[in-house]
């Protein structure tokens, strides 16, 4: 639909924020929205009314994970959209991710029920392992050893993986997906006797300073839907460091977003769009949740968009560098 057809529809008042969110479908045939509101760090306190605002604006798709402790106060918002009849269920498409102290086969399905009795649902519409990499289970979310690595448990994520495939038959979960897997991991799970259900999505950083084309391409080849994280660099991450690069300031990326009357955060939220993938940024301030759903109303030209792609530089905000010592750590290969 070009950019008229917008205008129009809206003057008709025929353009409401439902229709705007579109959708990616998965191969189990279910709509995931594109545009999605990420939840991590965002504090207890602000996550409710974040994603109540949310809702209210529009999206769709929110999501979690058991790590970002803070899946209780969403479902919190979830329920009051739902009981004020902002909302159904059936309207939503609501993701969380089996945390790496879980991968014991006989862990996953406990870990999954505690994510549904925080979120206040019956079931996930996707459901993730959120690294490929298992630690030590207990209560400590990153167990560390006396030098402060992180404490590895035996587990093989192929195991772990057909304790997700279990989800989808008792109906926990619609879809089970992946994050944070290499292109060898993936082809472990595809390769995998006996595989009953394919990974629907992997969920992967990627923004112009690391743009994946590679692993893109691979999953892509796979029918496996791509959901992009940090799409801004994520500059709240805790451990950020004056001297990294940041997305948000760089001028050349500002140049681009000028030319479109648009801002930098919804040129790079934009970005993935384009290259078919969903995106998850995550604000809780409630005019940049506005704006970072405001991107349904133009198209970057080719030229650009290939611009953005050569800012590449191999550069994560999210390395989990102090976990680069386990077996399955998945950054040491090239995609």
């Amino acid at each position: 639909m070009h950019a008229g057809a917008h205008q129009s529809s809206f003057r008709l008042g025929l353009w409401n924020a439902a229709d705007m969110a579109s959708h990616i479908v998965l191969y189990n045939g279910a709509k995931m929205p594109t545009v999605g509101l990420g939840t991590w760090k965002s504090p207890p306190g602000k996550v409710t009314e974040a994603v109540k605002v949310a809702i209210g604006l529009g999206y769709r798709h929110i999501d979690c994970a058991h790590v970002y402790q803070n899946e209780n106060e969403v479902g919190v918002a979830i329920q009051e959209k739902i009981k004020e009849q902002v909302v159904k269920r059936e309207d939503l498409f609501i993701v969380s991710k089996l945390w790496s102290t879980y991968h014991e086969k006989n862990l996953v399905k406990g870990a999954c029920k505690n994510t549904l009795s925080d979120l206040k649902l019956d079931y996930l519409d996707l459901y993730l392992v959120h690294w490929p990499f298992g630690f030590k289970p207990g209560g400590a979310l990153f167990p560390l050893d006396a030098k402060g690595n992180v404490i590895a448990s035996d587990t093989d994520f192929l195991d772990t993986w057909e304790a997700m495939e279990e989800l989808v038959d008792e109906g926990l979960v619609k879809a089970i997906g992946i994050s944070n897997f290499n292109h060898l991991q993936i082809e472990r799970i595809l390769n995998k006797p006996g595989l009953r259900y394919k990974p629907a999505v992997n969920q992967i950083e990627c923004h112009p300073y690391l743009t994946q084309e590679k692993l893109i391409q691979y999953c892509s080849s796979k029918g496996i839907v791509l959901t992009a994280y940090s799409p801004l660099g994520s500059p709240d991450r805790p451990w950020a460091k004056p001297e990294d690069p940041s997305l948000l300031e760089d001028p050349r990326i500002k140049a681009i977003a000028d030319k479109y009357n648009k801002t930098t955060a919804q040129v790079l939220i934009r970005f993935p769009m384009q290259r078919n993938l969903v995106v998850i940024p995550k604000s809780i301030a409630p005019e940049r949740i506005a704006e970072n759903f405001q991107v349904f109303d133009f198209e970057l030209s080719s030229e650009d968009m290939a611009t953005l792609l050569s800012y590449n530089r191999n550069w994560r905000a999210c390395a989990l560098a102090n976990c680069a010592s386990h077996k399955d750590y998945p950054f040491h290969e090239e995609f």
